[in-house]
């Protein structure tokens, strides 16, 4: 028998291995489809203090531009 989990957004229950549960400071979340995991996810940056996450979207936006420069540099033609 599969557990079920509650949509934290919507409330809608999900079976496990369907969905998107993610874990943060031990507290798990739980979403029954990607748009729901959105909104959340969303909402909570939003609501986020600008000096709070400044630093974590740096190192991200910095690894996802360094990653977009590896695709560019691959897809040019070369003579």
């Amino acid at each position: 028998m599969s557990h079920k989990y509650t949509c934290n957004v919507c409330g809608r229950s999900f079976p496990e291995g369907q969905g998107i549960i993610i874990e943060i400071g031990g507290d798990k979340l739980y979403f029954h489809s990607k748009s729901c995991a959105y909104n959340f996810l969303k909402e909570m940056v939003m609501e986020a203090d600008t000096d709070c996450i400044n630093s974590s979207l740096k190192k991200v936006r910095k690894k996802y531009d360094e990653i977009l420069e590896q695709v560019s540099k691959k897809a040019e033609k070369k003579i």
